[in-house]
């Protein structure tokens, strides 16, 4: 089988030519050049002993990537052949480096026994083949995975319409726990659906990689592999498919349109490809039928941090806020349901149900939780073990997860009428046969090696003669012992000795005056003379010699007895790998469930009202993240509440305008408010004192500041785009945040454009939204749009400073306070006054006139020497304002408004 059509063509260096006219090549590189050329692209792993050797620019790339050192074997074409190398105990470790540098590796072994080669000939080589294609979405090995993250090979077919709209076909496959989904979706909604799946490697057609529209797009995945168009034939895949799943017709697997099936064909075909014919078993296409996940564009998944910061840590992302599963499999479900919150009101209220029961009943909660900690990664462990990875403790954790649900349904059994979800989790834990637990227990040791090949894995006891080989092995000294004090009684020769060495194996040794007795009847027939030293003869025995058969082979026979019971012990797990992998889903189910009820009972969260309205009411709201973060601290969060819901009479829900200084907690207001949407359509508890949300269809976020140089974008840019999309494509059911529209351009031009983008949400697209601005003439929009309702941000001056109190109540800011901001972060005493100097006449006047004025004004260029800053200094009437400012009538006693007067004329110039 070629395998050439798996990797891009652009990445293959040059195949080396096996002869040239000034140097020969060795048989062994003839065969390294022929297999490397079958697999352009990659970095050839080829085997040699206990290493994998690298050779030519393989061996530079994997020098350089690796830090390992870069020698040299033989010569070709007058030149010097580079050679690395990398131990096969350790192998692992480098491919996972490897991998995450963006390189592929094929991984060739010798696929003979090295005798064997050489009874062929002197100068034979060694049988090789490549027996696996190592790319970073079919990897199953525990050591080059993230256990808490699903590790997806996407594949994405396109189907041309000749008046546009292309559809894209997806299908995304995870190898190490046989998940296997597919969907359709037109080519506008590709960028959020590909941000959902975030795939660890793609697969697509050349032609559609290298796309003007779509190509730059596909370029941005983690990992992209273009394939020749044979991959994607949409003629073949329902035959692959049924190949693939043995079956003679696809009525057996989902209901899929064409272009999906062309897509998952594609990704079973190169499932095959790179495992070189063994095939894991993979569960059955699950459809996943268009509008019923939020869907959630690439730009407000960053935005809102949902898995990881903007910096790229899990550390300080909702994921990490929320996650308090003890599992990797509950961790990646928890992760998939972020990914894809339900737009289905009645799913979502069954996982509702789910965490009710555990919020409700503690003390199961945390038994449950206790025994899941011990319950292994059953769905990977069974992936290994289908394609020939697997080891002992892969075994062992398929028992103990099945002794894990006997525990685990023991529980679930005190619970009193389980909701739906629970029902299925225990029908499903019900389902593994404890036979084959107790098989396990019986055959597997206590003390278990991570690969099968050290052995000692089967515990004594269970085959006898795998028993009868490791006593062999242990006791060789024993029985050449035993034998040799029977041959000594036989003979009468006390000073009978069986000894060993490398030239003759096991003898058996007299001396000279004893060695005419051994060679005459009727000893001779059962000893037979090898060898006459000074004062030594040397004998053998069948006997001997079979034993010495015996205990050479011992240890290979019982490796290799091992083996054979571990193969039939795999096999028995794979018969029942439909079973096992229900079970590991229903601990994930467990644990995913548990742990949001831990979360909500620990964080005082309350379980959300979802329904098919329009509305949104959160009381007491509060930000995950940032609530745990101060608590941390010590501090309180402030809770608001917002409505957003259509009011009296109106059909369409509001949009609130949000004013308020700087750090007063606008930017976390709106992403609250967001995420307890979010956390709400994923099935969980939220943080407020109440929340009814009707079902959202599409979340949009253009919070932040930031480029794309790569692409010729500036921050504005990146705003306007993002802020397109939004316009463009939010519903009615849509739930909008947007923060500072208009802030990357000219004062005029942002406020503008902010205007119409409030007006076109109001009008056009009449979705839920939050609005945060800094542009105050915004407020008057609300006389003019009924749905537009103004809220700020609460603070408070105290001595000419700003306090920030972080409650948003109706009503609008008056100002900024952006100075003030900027006196808190620390900005020189010149600066600061020098800016309410300038803030000041820009208030009193005409701003285009002032600002032209001041213009000569301004110290762009020079620093201030300390006499320069103190003439920047306020006035004397500026201080005198400022006082005036500051003082609150309606709040004032009389005889506090007196003592005010008395200041104030003490202030007046003299």
């Amino acid at each position: 089988m070629t395998i050439q059509q798996s990797i891009p063509a652009p990445a293959a260096p040059e195949a080396t030519p096996a002869t040239d006219a000034t140097s020969r090549v060795t048989p062994m590189m003839e065969q390294y050049l022929e297999i490397k050329a079958a697999h352009p692209g990659l970095l050839l792993f080829y085997r040699m002993g206990d290493f994998y050797e690298l050779f030519f620019e393989d061996a530079e790339i994997a020098s350089k990537t690796l830090g390992i050192v870069l020698t040299k074997r033989g010569k070709h074409q007058g030149m010097d052949i580079p050679m690395c190398g990398v131990p096969v105990e350790r192998s692992e470790d480098y491919l996972h480096r490897l991998i995450n540098a963006g390189h592929r590796v094929a991984v060739c072994e010798q696929t003979e026994d090295p005798a064997a080669a050489r009874a062929r000939g002197n100068k034979s080589v060694v049988r090789r083949g490549v027996v696996r294609l190592v790319t970073p979405g079919t990897l199953t090995e525990d050591t080059l995975l993230d256990a808490r993250t699903n590790n997806y090979l996407l594949a994405i077919a396109r189907a041309r319409a000749s008046s546009g709209g292309d559809r894209i076909g997806l299908a995304w496959i995870d190898i190490s726990t046989s998940e296997f989904m597919v969907t359709e979706c037109s080519a506008a909604e590709l960028a959020a659906t590909l941000a959902r799946i975030n795939p660890n490697e793609a697969i697509v057609t050349d032609a559609l990689y290298g796309d003007p529209d779509l190509g730059p797009l596909l370029r941005e995945l983690a990992s992209v592999t273009p394939l020749t168009r044979d991959v994607f034939d949409g003629a073949t895949a329902e035959r692959r498919l049924c190949d693939y799943f043995a079956v003679a017709t696809m009525d057996g697997l989902s209901a899929m349109s064409r272009l999906e099936a062309t897509a998952a064909a594609a990704a079973v075909t190169y499932i095959d490809r790179t495992q070189v014919g063994k095939r894991p078993p993979l569960s059955p296409p699950s459809r996943e039928a268009a509008g019923t996940t939020m869907a959630i564009d690439p730009a407000t998944r960053a935005n809102l941090e949902l898995t990881r910061t903007l910096a790229g840590e899990r550390r300080g992302s909702l994921l990490d806020a929320i996650d308090c599963t003890v599992t990797a499999a509950g961790s990646r479900l928890l992760a998939q349901r972020l990914a894809a919150p339900l737009t289905d009101s009645a799913a979502i209220a069954r996982r509702l149900d789910a965490i009710a029961a555990f919020v409700a009943d503690s003390a199961t909660r945390d038994d449950i939780r206790t025994t899941l900690r011990a319950a292994p990664d059953m769905s990977r462990a069974l992936a290994r073990l289908s394609v020939g990875r697997g080891g002992p403790r892969d075994l062992a954790g398929l028992r103990d997860g099945i002794l894990a649900a006997d525990q685990a349904l023991a529980r679930l059994a005190q619970l009193e009428a389980p909701p739906s979800e629970i029902v299925a989790v225990i029908e499903a834990l019900s389902r593994p046969s404890r036979d084959l637990a107790r098989e396990f227990e019986r055959a597997l040791a206590d003390q278990l090696p991570l690969i099968k090949r050290d052995g000692g894995f089967i515990r004594e006891g269970y085959e006898a003669a795998l028993d009868e080989s490791r006593n062999l092995r242990d006791a060789s000294r024993l029985v050449v012992a035993a034998m040799q004090a029977r041959y000594a009684e036989d003979t009468g020769i006390k000073a009978l000795k069986i000894r060993h060495n490398n030239v003759l194996g096991y003898f058996v040794e007299v001396t000279a005056q004893h060695g005419d007795r051994l060679m005459a009847p009727p000893l001779n027939v059962t000893f037979i003379h090898r060898q006459t030293l000074a004062g030594q003869v040397r004998f053998t025995t069948s006997e001997l010699g079979e034993i010495e058969a015996k205990i050479a082979n011992a240890g290979d026979r019982a490796l290799n007895l091992e083996l054979e019971i571990f193969e039939r012990l795999s096999a028995m797990a794979l018969a029942a790998s439909d079973d096992l992998r229900a079970a590991a889903h229903a601990f994930a189910l467990l644990d995913v469930a548990t742990a949001l009820a831990k979360l909500a009972v620990d964080d005082n969260y309350v379980r959300p009202e979802i329904d098919g309205s329009l509305g949104f009411a959160v009381e007491g709201g509060r930000h995950p993240v940032v609530e745990q973060a101060l608590k941390r601290d010590g501090q309180p969060f402030i809770a608001n509440a917002c409505d957003l819901s259509p009011g009296p009479g109106q059909k369409s829900g509001q949009i609130w305008l949000i004013t308020g200084p700087n750090m007063a907690g606008k930017s976390t207001f709106l992403r609250q408010n967001a995420l307890i949407a979010l956390m709400a359509q994923i099935g969980s508890y939220v943080p407020a004192s109440r929340a009814r949300i009707g079902v959202v269809d599409r979340l949009f976020s253009r919070v932040g500041a930031a480029d794309d140089l790569a692409r010729g974008r500036s921050t504005f840019m990146v705003e306007m785009v993002e802020t397109a999309v939004i316009l463009n494509q939010a519903s009615e059911r849509s739930l909008v945040i947007l923060d500072e529209i208009g802030r990357g351009t000219a004062t005029f031009d942002g406020l503008s454009i902010a205007w119409a983008a409030i007006e076109h949400l109001h009008e056009a697209n009449r979705c839920r939204a939050l609005f945060a601005t800094h542009y105050h003439e915004l407020t008057a929009l609300s006389a003019k749009l009924p749905r537009m309702f103004n809220a700020t941000v609460r603070v408070k001056e105290w001595q000419g400073d700003v306090v920030f109190l972080h409650e948003v109540l109706p009503g609008s800011a008056d100002r900024s306070y952006g100075i003030q901001v900027a006196k808190l972060a620390g900005l020189p005493p010149a600066v600061i006054a020098r800016a309410k100097s300038v803030l000041a006449k820009l208030e009193a006047q005409d701003r285009g006139q002032t600002a032209r004025a001041l213009a000569d004004d301004l110290p762009l260029f020079a620093v201030l020497s300390r006499a320069a800053a103190e003439a920047a200094a306020p006035s004397e009437a500026e201080l005198l304002m400022e006082a005036v400012r500051a003082l609150h009538p309606d709040e004032m006693s009389p005889r506090e408004a007196l003592e005010a007067l008395y200041a104030l004329k003490a202030k007046l110039p003299k």
